[in-house]
């Protein structure tokens, strides 16, 4: 059976929401065991991944997710640019659309380094945090470089304003055709995942926000970095043990996402004439 266009972007799609599924709860898993003192690590996404590397056949298993981000970001590229879900171009859709670009561009980039590092090349086991304190120091660097940061913060602020709201009203499965029965438990998955994504995106502004007035880009952390945070807090093993379960949540609605999330691909054509207009 051959795929036409629109069912090879939305099997894209899928496997995409199942790998970025896969990697929070990798991250969460991890830092579960770390917050009860089993083991674990407080690293990022990068971190976690590479773990899978001391599997038996890892590579092949890294290299399968490291394809899943690649469509991912592939998918979060033609759903910005072609308005597959219909955020329209309002100031709040536009807005959602350019997060979901960048979202495509981290993705993509994650998705890179995992396969050079399925593959055996080049250095993936770098600082987990380096690559945002290199673009930080650049960013610095610039004219009113300070304020740039400082804005990047709080546009990373904003974002997990967004998804605290998401997880209080509890609209999660709103683009997701779960059976009747599973949709309460899946809408409770779904709201403390967003909640967990909320709190850590608000330290990663935080953090950004202060290497802007300190004009430091040391002071830069992933998230990795704002789940070590949340554990050198008093209390901070429950603290740390909450946002990672709450992100190993995530993870989870992401499986669910890749099953039942409504994908509505555009026209490969259309697609292709929208981001050649884009980028001219």
């Amino acid at each position: 059976m051959r795929l036409d266009g629109r069912q090879a972007l939305e099997l894209l799609a899928r496997l995409g929401y199942g790998a970025r599924g896969v990697t929070y709860c990798l991250v969460g898993g991890l830092a579960v065991l770390a917050a009860i003192g089993v083991g674990g690590q407080t690293g990022g996404s990068r971190s976690a991944l590479l773990i899978l590397l001391e599997r038996p056949f890892g590579w092949i298993l890294l290299g399968v997710v490291a394809l899943g981000l690649a469509a991912f970001a592939l998918w979060r590229v033609v759903e910005a640019v072609t308005d597959a879900d219909r955020y329209g171009r309002s100031a709040k859709g536009l807005a959602t659309r350019a997060g979901h670009l960048v979202s495509g561009v981290t993705y993509g980039g994650l998705g890179l380094s995992m396969m050079t590092a399925a593959l055996g090349r080049g250095t993936a086991r770098q600082a987990e945090d380096q690559g945002a304190r290199d673009w930080t120091a650049w960013l610095l660097q610039q004219p009113f470089g300070q304020w740039l940061v400082g804005a990047v913060g709080l546009v990373v602020i904003g974002a997990g304003l967004a998804f605290a709201a998401k997880a209080w009203k509890g609209d999660v499965c709103k683009r997701l055709s779960v059976p009747h029965d599973a949709r309460d438990w899946v809408r409770h998955v779904g709201r403390f995942g967003y909640a967990a994504r909320a709190l850590t995106f608000g330290l990663i502004g935080g953090f950004l926000i202060a290497a802007a007035v300190e004009s430091r880009s040391s002071d830069v952390k992933g998230l990795g970095g704002a789940l070590q945070a949340l554990r050198d807090e008093p209390y901070g093993w429950v603290l740390l043990g909450l946002t990672a379960a709450g992100l190993a949540a995530f993870g989870m609605f992401g499986l669910v996402q890749a099953r039942y999330r409504h994908i509505d691909p555009p026209d490969l054509d259309a697609a292709r004439r929208a981001v050649t207009e884009i980028t001219r």
